[in-house]
């Protein structure tokens, strides 16, 4: 087991995301996602790209047993039909069984009464992380009514608060989404401000990230890695492959190409030489 998959302080970070990237691309992990249908192609071909094994099981009667034997499993909100409801509950049984690291995505949380209380019960389950935007994680904890959609309408300072009470509740990771990505497991505060505003152009810019957080943990599962350096990796990785597809793309279509080519290209060395990390503890 590589000392750099556990590293000491922050600014070792780069580099652990870096041997966590090259692990995955040794052996990369069955990702297992019930996600919405307006980004389950594309989240599909981000996690083919940085190297992960996508697998979209969503059907009930399957989606426990599959779990049992995945390295990761998502979980994302975002167009939850009953089918997909009912799958995600047989899922989340079988990862705790098993031991499977998984993400949930409470995706446009808030006001809306079907997937909020979802959600919640959900948050109770005890997810290895949690990834929103700003307004998502204060709605899921409680604190607003959401944003507009899925489109934030606080910032990532204005989250900070509800992403620490979230982690220590639940011992999640919690990863807020936004110009600066915020990460913290209660106690660590990471801020990553790598990325481009491109994301936000293109439909699964975020429901995507949160598919490469479940591979990442998938991954640290099998390295020794705690989940905080998974989620932050896995967001430097994504944030700087982004930096890199928004030097060649002429607009949001050439990007979300672009994208896929830079996460498949995209390498340790990378991340030393543009990763931008801050921490603090709380």
């Amino acid at each position: 087991m590589s000392d750099r998959l556990r590293p000491e302080s922050v600014s070792d970070l780069p580099v652990s995301a870096g041997a966590l990237l090259k692990a995955l691309r040794d052996a990369p992990p069955l990702t297992h996602c019930i996600t919405n249908a307006v980004v389950t192609g594309f989240t599909a071909n981000v996690l083919l790209a940085v190297g992960a094994a996508p697998a979209m099981v969503d059907i009930v009667g399957e989606s426990e047993m599959f779990a049992g034997i995945a390295s990761g499993l998502l979980i994302n909100l975002g167009t939850p039909t009953p089918e997909q409801r009912a799958a995600s509950l047989e899922a989340v049984a079988g990862a705790a069984a098993s031991g499977t690291p998984w993400v949930l995505d409470p995706v446009a949380v808030g006001a809306l009464p079907v997937r909020t209380p979802l959600a919640r019960g959900l948050v109770e389950r005890r997810p290895t992380a949690i990834r929103g935007n700003a307004s998502e994680i204060l709605a899921l904890a409680g604190l607003s009514t959401g944003g507009r959609g899925v489109d934030a309408t606080d910032s990532t300072d204005a989250a900070a608060d509800a992403a620490v009470s979230l982690a220590q509740q639940f011992g999640s990771v919690v990863a807020v989404s936004g110009p600066i990505d915020l990460i913290t497991d209660g106690h660590r505060v990471l801020r990553l401000s790598n990325g481009h505003e491109l994301l936000t152009r293109v439909t699964g810019g975020g429901c995507a990230l949160g598919a490469v957080m479940a591979a990442f943990l998938g991954a640290a599962r099998a390295t020794g890695a705690d989940a905080l350096t998974a989620v932050a990796s896995a967001s430097l990785v994504y944030t700087v492959a982004a930096e890199h597809a928004a030097e060649k793309a002429a607009g949001p279509g050439s990007f979300a190409v672009a994208l896929l080519d830079a996460l498949a290209s995209v390498s340790p060395a990378d991340l030393v030489t543009a990763g931008r990390v801050e921490s603090s503890v709380r």
